[in-house]
């Protein structure tokens, strides 16, 4: 696909490495003014340096979204071309070992600070008559799998909100896109195991053993060790170019086996033959 000649401009959520980082620079190599956003003001420093604009945005912190979104909007002269929703995390753990902060707390950052900062971005896209707003979900917003319970939530939650925007904006020019990874290479697992460590009491469950036989392994003696079926970040921001600069986007694209192939099993197989399938890993 050949390179934008007219400088269009993206608003990037979750920079600060892996999907979102490879999308700033991947887009930015494309000729388009790439507003990378991160949660903490170091990581916004160090992208600065890089050369993007990047304001500061988390989305558990309402100002900072208002304030970011309109740094971005006196930089562009009121405009915005695209919204990439990315930044996210996960609580690994068993449901029943989820204290109902955490899952408040997930929410907040996965879902309502999307939903509020897309809110903040219609009115302006409604105005210069056009707009992309692409939404990454997963794999997990396919189907479930154990100890995955609060990221699933809320990537269930952003698929119906997103599957039913994308219905409401019909009758206006505003594209409304999910993507849908699988395995990537990031630091996604590196941080969500500081969440667990900070909201799960793995101890105290009755789940002891299968946490210390399953997922303490897969959090920390295999941190470094690639998923079967990983791909790079590059995979994603691949699919994002063309949700973007396609005139007629897909509703959802894919990225990896594991998720194409969930996608296909989960229209064909009934309920119970799908549990076990997703239960085998």
């Amino acid at each position: 696909m050949a390179k934008n000649t007219a400088r269009k401009s993206i608003l990037i959520t979750g920079c600060s490495s892996g999907i979102g980082l490879d999308a700033a620079k991947g887009l930015r190599d494309r000729g388009w003014h790439v507003f990378a956003s991160c949660r903490q003001q170091a990581d916004c420093d160090r992208l600065n340096a890089m050369g993007f604009d990047s304001p500061r945005i988390d989305y558990a912190d309402t100002d900072s979204i208002r304030t970011g979104l309109a740094e971005v909007l006196d930089k562009t002269g009121g405009t915005l071309d695209a919204l990439y929703n990315n930044g996210a995390y996960a609580i690994p753990g068993a449901v029943e070992d989820l204290p109902t902060d955490a899952l408040r707390a997930i929410f907040e950052a996965n879902f309502f600070g999307w939903h509020e900062l897309t809110r903040a971005v219609i009115p302006v896209m409604r105005t210069q008559g056009t707009g992309r707003i692409v939404n990454c979900s997963s794999v997990l917003g396919l189907v479930p799998m154990k100890w995955r319970g609060a990221y699933i939530a809320t990537k269930y939650a952003l698929e119906g909100l997103t599957d039913t925007l994308r219905l409401e904006m019909r009758d206006t020019d505003i594209k409304v896109v999910l993507i849908e990874p699988g395995p990537i290479t990031s630091k996604f697992r590196k941080n969500a195991a500081l969440h667990f460590e900070k909201w799960i009491n793995w101890e105290a469950s009755p789940r002891a053993t299968q946490y210390r036989n399953s997922l303490l392994k897969r959090l920390y003696a295999q941190s470094e060790t690639a998923d079967r079926f990983e791909l790079p970040a590059e995979a994603v921001t691949r699919k994002l170019i063309h949700a973007l600069e396609a005139k007629s986007p897909k509703p959802r694209y894919f990225v990896t086996k594991p998720t194409f192939a969930m996608d296909f099993l989960r229209r064909i197989l009934p309920t119970r033959a799908l549990d076990w399938v997703v239960a085998k890993g």
